[in-house]
């Protein structure tokens, strides 16, 4: 997997606000791990970025992509992305983002807890719901996607009472989106908790999965890397991850071999192997049940989304 932003073992991401501020905008123009918060038209402050390494944080988020492709990790979900991805993300979901090459775009960040001033208007009442919802993570797409795009460029511009003003309409469109303009994307809402003693070991291992796909992996091998025993470790694993870890291996495989189905000409057998399957027969069998349609016919197809 061609990718600039190495998975890292990290910690709960603390997002602190300035005096002033009630949210955070930040931008990157190449690489999640270089980031930048925009404190008002004039003034921006570099930060690491997390966005590349598995971690989750108490605020909500508001991302996009202005451009870059790769693979979206949100909760249980694993699938691909590109340029125009949107989404929004509920407190503590486990998440990242593994880049190919170069990305650029903006993500707003915030956290209203219930005695927070946000709820004092009757307005906001029935967003209390909706950021519930985005506990599975929600992907925005058509219009909606859209609109929310092109309201980050003006709100990094603006002084404060615009840049609140385009939060609030962001908000606003996202809640009032249709069926057909958001999908949910994990199965089920997964929310860590921030005292839990084997977050750093879920890590661990989603960082050594991530980086080693293409080989044959182990479980003796993570269960040596987290320090865990197997019992614990397939365990904490599928609670944090929302799969277990053939699953997450598999998926991971699969996605990488539908990138280079779509943007190489290598016969099947040669991107299966590189992707990580020892058996070709299995390889076909597994992409079969998982994209609905066989590797021939994904690549075939792939330019008017047939099936994926």
């Amino acid at each position: 997997m061609a990718n600039r932003d190495s998975p890292r073992l990290g910690v709960r991401e603390r997002i602190p606000l300035r005096g002033g501020h009630s949210f955070r905008l930040l931008r990157w123009d190449e690489s999640l791990s270089e980031v930048q918060v925009v404190l008002s038209p004039w003034s921006r402050l570099r930060i690491k970025g997390e966005g590349a390494h598995w971690h989750y944080h108490q605020a909500l988020e508001l991302i996009v992509f202005e451009s870059g492709r790769g693979t979206r990790f949100v909760g249980d979900h694993i699938a691909a992305f590109e340029a125009g991805d949107v989404v929004l993300l509920g407190s503590n979901v486990p998440h990242t983002w593994q880049t190919q090459g170069a990305t650029s775009g903006w993500a707003v960040q915030w956290l209203f807890p219930p005695e927070h001033p946000f709820w004092a208007f009757p307005e906001t009442q029935g967003l209390a719901a909706h950021f519930a919802e985005a506990g599975r993570g929600i992907r925005f797409r058509g219009a909606a996607a859209a609109r929310i795009a092109q309201l980050f460029p003006p709100m990094a511009g603006a002084a404060a009472p615009g840049r609140l003003g385009a939060l609030l309409q962001m908000l606003a469109i996202t809640a009032g989106a249709t069926i057909r303009e958001r999908e949910f994307l994990s199965s089920r809402r997964l929310s860590p908790s921030a005292e839990s003693g084997h977050q750093d070991a879920v890590r661990v291992a989603v960082r050594f999965l991530l980086a080693n796909f293409r080989e044959p992996i182990r479980l003796d091998q993570l269960l040596a890397a987290t320090g865990l025993s197997k019992s614990t470790f397939s365990r904490r694993f599928h609670r944090h991850a929302g799969r277990t870890v053939s699953e997450f291996l598999q998926e991971v495989r699969l996605e990488a071999a539908c990138r280079d189905l779509v943007s190489t000409l290598r016969p099947i057998a040669e991107i299966a192997h590189a992707s990580g399957f020892s058996e070709i027969s299995f390889f076909n069998r597994l992409f079969q049940r998982a994209r609905g349609c066989t590797p021939s016919a994904f690549r075939r197809r792939t330019a008017r989304r047939v099936c994926i």
